[in-house]
């Protein structure tokens, strides 16, 4: 039940394995199952995110109530639009492999549709940004419980 906490937690935006991965460890799991299960779980929505946000930021801005959410959605891709557009995969890569507030899978995926990359560009950054953030995570999530047992 443990890891079905892990998976969850992963697929939340702005969580994702940043809350996934130090949660799982914390309770004890096993870290490369821990690992395995964020990083799977953190991709399952991405696919659709990906095809669907465009449409659904077109959405958004046709309607009163909601525009103004998404204004503010895209003036947040847009401000890290030259970092990530100037490497095109690979700053997509980076943007997602740095476990830092504001970047992820969720947000990575988003700048990469609202920036018209490819599917097949996009898609392959994403899926190693999360793997690189999730070893990032086990890593430095690991120091701290030890640093934490020497005391």
């Amino acid at each position: 039940m443990n890891y079905f906490y892990v998976a969850l937690i992963s697929m939340v935006p702005i969580l994702e394995l940043r809350a996934a991965i130090p949660l799982g460890l914390g309770m004890g799991l096993n870290v490369y199952l821990t690992y395995l299960i964020a990083v799977t779980a953190n991709l399952l929505p991405i696919p659709f995110v990906l095809f669907l946000s465009r449409p659904l930021m077109n959405f958004l801005k046709s309607t009163k109530v909601l525009k103004p959410i998404a204004d503010k959605l895209e003036r947040k891709v847009q401000k890290n639009r030259t970092k990530i557009m100037k490497y095109s995969a690979f700053g997509l890569f980076l943007f997602v492999a740095v476990p830092l507030p504001g970047t992820g899978a969720w947000s990575g995926a988003l700048a990469a549709s609202l920036f018209d990359m490819r599917f097949k560009y996009s898609f392959p950054s994403i899926v190693f940004g999360v793997m690189t953030a999730g070893v990032i995570m086990c890593f430095g999530t690991s120091i701290v419980q030890w640093l934490i047992n020497l005391f």
